[in-house]
């Protein structure tokens, strides 16, 4: 009996990448060995960006792999995975990035206030997906738990902290406990 393909897989996302409007990365979390060296993630990043740049769509393939990708003000927004993967995942993963972030922004995001908020970016990619997997696709989810990870902002006032532990909120109300 011969194989049907590849067995499934809970590692789905291969990379997840920002770019600016330039191409030049932002962020960059690789999962697997797909692309082991600086150089080839460099090479594989000019690669994506000048196929995607003017293109309308929403998902290409690149080089064997899966891309699902979305503009935003002067970013673009990656996840790529394997050339077996389904495409709506990837497309959740990548929608509850956008939506989550652009929930703690209150607007689109733009390259400014994510240079400003590398921090938290990081924090929101980690609670999306995990060495590859796919914790979850729900932008509610991911701003509730990093609402309870997060420690009391720093005197110097990380905007995406004060967003995220209701910092600003709670002051208002003299509440200083966090239980209801």
């Amino acid at each position: 009996m011969e194989p049907a393909g590849p067995e499934p897989s809970l590692y789905t996302v291969k990379a997840l990448l920002i770019l600016d409007s330039r191409g030049q990365r932002l962020l960059a979390k690789y999962y697997d060995s797909t692309f082991p060296t600086a150089k080839e993630q460099a090479a594989f990043e000019r690669s994506v960006f000048s196929k995607t740049q003017r293109a309308g769509g929403e998902i290409t393939s690149l080089e064997g792999l899966t891309v699902v990708y979305r503009s935003s003000v002067d970013l673009f927004f990656y996840v790529v995975g394997g050339c077996q993967e389904n495409e709506l995942m990837l497309s959740a993963v990548l929608a509850c990035l956008l939506d989550t972030l652009g929930h703690l922004l209150r607007k689109e995001v733009e390259k400014r206030w994510l240079l400003d908020n590398m921090e938290g970016t990081f924090l929101v990619v980690d609670e999306i997906v995990d060495r590859g997997v796919i914790l979850e696709s729900d932008p509610q989810q991911v701003i509730q738990r990093l609402s309870l990870r997060a420690p009391e902002p720093a005197a110097y006032g990380f905007v995406l902290f004060d967003y995220l532990a209701g910092g600003s909120e709670r002051r208002d109300t003299g509440d200083t406990g966090g239980h209801d």
